[in-house]
C-alpha cells in the first residue's frame, strides 16, 4: 500500500481476517496485534512507537502482513492523546525517545478525550 494512501476502517477487516486465516500459534498476540492495528490508524505510527518495543511492533507487523508506515501517517488524528507523544513533542528527538535515550518520554498511556 502506498505511503500517502492509509487505511480507513473499511480497509481494516480484510487485513483482520487474513491474518486470523493465517495466524498460527498464541492466540493473545494474535488480539495484541489486532488491538495495534486499530489504535495505529488513529494515533499514527509515531505514537505506536513510544507505546510498544520496535520488536513488539515487528512482532505485531508480522502477524498482520503490514508495515505500520505504511498504512498510517506518522501523526493522526488522535495522536496527541498519547501521553508518551505529548511528552515528545517537548523532547525533539524521536528516535532517541523510541530508543529509550530520553527518561520517561516512552509510555503506553493514552489521555481521554
Amino acid at each position: 500500500m502506498a505511503a500517502e494512501k492509509f487505511l480507513t476502517d473499511k480497509d481494516l477487516l480484510p487485513i483482520i481476517n487474513k491474518a486470523i486465516k493465517d495466524f498460527s500459534g498464541d492466540s493473545t498476540q494474535l488480539e495484541s496485534a489486532i488491538g495495534m492495528l486499530f489504535l495505529c490508524v488513529r494515533l499514527g505510527w509515531a505514537p505506536m512507537m513510544l507505546i510498544h518495543s520496535r520488536a513488539t511492533i515487528k512482532n505485531y507487523e508480522k502477524i498482520l502482513g503490514i508495515s505500520i508506515r505504511d498504512i498510517a501517517p506518522k501523526e493522526g488524528r488522535m495522536s496527541g492523546r498519547s501521553i508518551g507523544y505529548i511528552m515528545l513533542r517537548r523532547a525533539q528527538d524521536f528516535w532517541k525517545a523510541v530508543r529509550g535515550e530520553i527518561p520517561d518520554v516512552r509510555s503506553p498511556k493514552i489521555a481521554k478525550a
